[in-house]
C-alpha cells in the first residue's frame, strides 16, 4: 500500500500542524536554557563559562523530565488514537507523582551541595564561586519544572501542541524581561549578584509556567492534576508506563550523563574551550530545533495511528519523516554557518576561545545532519511504536564504549590540540546513524501498545 497524493497531503498537514508549535517549544526550551548563558556572558567570560557548567546539572534534571515525558507522551498519542481520556488522565498523574519526586531529590542536592558539584566539573575557585551561586538560587525551580513539563507533553500529545508552545512562550519572555531588569538595571556592576539574580529570574518564570498550566487545566483542560488512585486498571497502567519509560528513561541518562562527561573533560582541559562549547553548544541547539519538531510531531501522529490500528499508514508516516528528516538536517547545518558572523558579533571572547569557537562551528554543521536522523528514527519513530530498548543500548555502546574513552585518552593521555578532541566526542551521531537505519528498515517498531481499560473504567 503506497499513500495517495490526498493521503500524503493530509499527512503533511497535521505533521506541519505539530511540527511548528513543536518547534516553537523546542526553540524556547532551548532558549531558556542558553538565554541565562548569553545575557550572563554581557556580564564576563567567567561568569558565562560558570553558568554554563552549571546548568549541566540542570540538564541532567532535564533529560530525566524528558525521559518521563516522552514515555507519558508514548501512551498518551496512542490512547489520545482511541480517544480514551480517563487512561490519558491516569498516565498525567502517574507521571506528575514520580517526576515530583526526582525534582525534590535534586533541589536538595542542589541547594545544600552547590560547590561539591561545581568541583566535578572545573577547579577553578572562580567559575566554582559563581557557578554555586547560580546553582543554589536555581534549585527552586525545579519544584515547579517537573509537573508543568508532564503536563504540556501531555496536552501536546493530545495534538494540542499551540497551547503548549503558547504557555512556554509566556515563560521565555517573562525569563528574558527578568534577566534584563536583573543585569542592565539592578546589578549591573555587581556580577557575583546579578548571576544570582538571573537565576531567581528562571525560578519565577518556571513557577508562572506551572501557574498557566493549572489555571488550563482547571478552567478549561479535559485533564486534570491529579495523585493517581490504587484500582487495578491503574496497576495495569504503571506497568506500562515504566515498560515503555525506563528504557527511554535509561537512554536519556545514558546519553546526557556521558554528554555532562565530555563536559568535565573539556573544563579541565581549558576554560577558554569551556567558553567557546558553550556558544557551540547554544548554537547547535537552536539549529536543531525544527528538526526535533519533526520528531516529536511524526511520533505524536505515528503514535495516534498506531493506537487506531492504521500500522501501513503509520510504516508510510515514518518513511516520510526519515526523508523530512535529512533534509532539516542538512538546513540546520547551513543555518550554523550562516549565523556565524552574527555570533561572533554578540558574544565576547577572548581570541583563543574565538579561534576554537570557529571550529567547533563547523564541526557542528555536519553533526546535525546525523543528530536530525538519529533524533527522528530513534526518540520519534521507534518511541512512538513501543520500541524504545533500541536507544538505550545503542547510546551505551557508543558513549560508554567509544565516545568517552576515546575522548579521555584524546584530553589527557595523547593531550591532542582541543579541536581534534571537540571532533572526536562530536562522532556519537555520526556512528549511531548507520545502526539505527538498519534497524529502522526492520520495522520491529510498528506495534500498538494501548490495553482496553474501558470495563475498569
Amino acid at each position: 500500500m503506497q499513500l495517495t497524493a490526498p493521503m500524503n497531503r493530509d499527512f503533511n498537514r497535521e505533521l506541519m500542524t505539530l511540527v511548528i508549535p513543536i518547534a516553537l517549544q523546542n526553540l524556547i526550551s532551548a532558549l531558556v536554557i542558553s538565554i541565562d548563558v548569553v545575557m550572563v556572558g554581557m556580564i564576563s567570560q567567567t561568569a558565562m563559562s560558570a553558568v554554563s557548567l552549571a546548568g549541566q546539572i540542570t540538564f541532567a534534571l532535564t533529560l530525566f523530565y524528558m525521559g518521563m515525558a516522552t514515555g507519558a507522551g508514548v501512551l498518551t498519542a496512542q490512547y489520545w488514537g482511541k480517544k480514551d481520556l480517563e487512561t490519558i488522565q491516569r498516565v498525567l498523574s502517574i507521571a506528575c507523582t514520580f517526576s515530583l519526586c526526582i525534582s525534590v531529590i535534586f533541589f536538595s542536592v542542589t541547594f545544600f551541595a552547590p560547590e561539591t558539584l561545581m568541583r566535578f566539573f572545573t577547579k577553578d575557585n572562580e567559575l566554582i564561586e559563581y557557578g554555586s551561586r547560580f546553582l543554589q538560587m536555581i534549585s527552586f525551580s525545579y519544584i515547579a519544572m517537573g509537573l508543568s513539563q508532564m503536563y504540556l507533553t501531555v496536552i501536546r500529545s493530545m495534538e494540542k501542541a499551540r497551547l503548549s508552545a503558547s504557555i512556554s512562550s509566556i515563560c521565555l519572555i517573562l525569563n528574558i524581561l527578568f534577566n534584563a531588569i536583573c543585569i542592565f538595571f539592578l546589578f549591573p556592576t555587581m556580577p557575583k549578584l546579578a548571576v544570582a539574580a538571573v537565576a531567581l529570574s528562571t525560578v519565577l518564570a518556571r513557577f508562572i509556567e506551572l501557574a498557566c498550566c493549572i489555571v488550563h487545566s482547571v478552567t478549561r483542560g479535559t485533564i486534570r492534576f491529579r495523585l493517581p488512585t490504587p484500582k487495578g486498571s491503574q496497576i495495569n497502567l504503571l506497568k506500562d508506563f515504566w515498560k515503555y519509560t525506563l528504557p527511554i528513561l535509561g537512554n536519556y541518562m545514558v546519553w546526557g550523563i556521558a554528554l555532562t562527561a565530555t563536559a568535565a573533560i573539556i573544563g579541565h582541559v581549558s576554560s577558554d574551550m569551556v567558553a567557546a562549547n558553550s556558544v557551540a553548544s547554544m548554537v547547535k541547539n537552536l539549529a536543531v530545533v525544527l528538526c526535533g519538531g519533526i520528531a516529536s510531531g511524526g511520533s505524536v501522529l505515528i503514535g495516534k495511528y498506531l493506537g487506531q490500528g492504521e500500522i501501513e499508514k503509520a510504516k508510510h508516516a515514518g518513511n516520510r519523516m526519515s526523508l523530512y528528516a535529512l533534509v532539516f538536517g542538512f538546513i540546520a547545518g547551513c543555518t550554523i554557518l550562516a549565523l556565524k558572523p552574527l555570533v561572533f558579533s554578540i558574544v565576547s571572547l577572548n581570541t583563543t576561545a574565538q579561534n576554537y569557537l570557529d571550529g567547533m562551528l563547523y564541526i557542528s554543521a555536519f553533526y546535525c545532519i546525523a543528530k536530525s536522523m538519529n533524533a527522528t528514527i530513534i526518540a520519534g519513530i521507534f518511541t512512538a511504536g513501543g520500541d524504545s530498548k533500541f536507544g538505550f543500548w545503542c547510546d551505551t555502546v557508543v558513549m560508554w564504549g567509544i565516545i568517552l574513552p576515546l575522548g579521555y585518552l584524546c584530553a589527557f593521555v595523547y593531550q591532542v590540540p582541543p579541536i581534534v578532541l571537540y571532533l572526536v566526542i562530536s562522532l556519537d551521531e555520526v556512528v549511531k546513524l548507520p545502526v539505527s537505519y538498519i534497524r529502522y528498515r526492520q520495522y520491529k517498531w510498528l506495534n500498538n501498545i494501548t490495553r482496553n481499560f474501558e470495563q475498569a473504567h
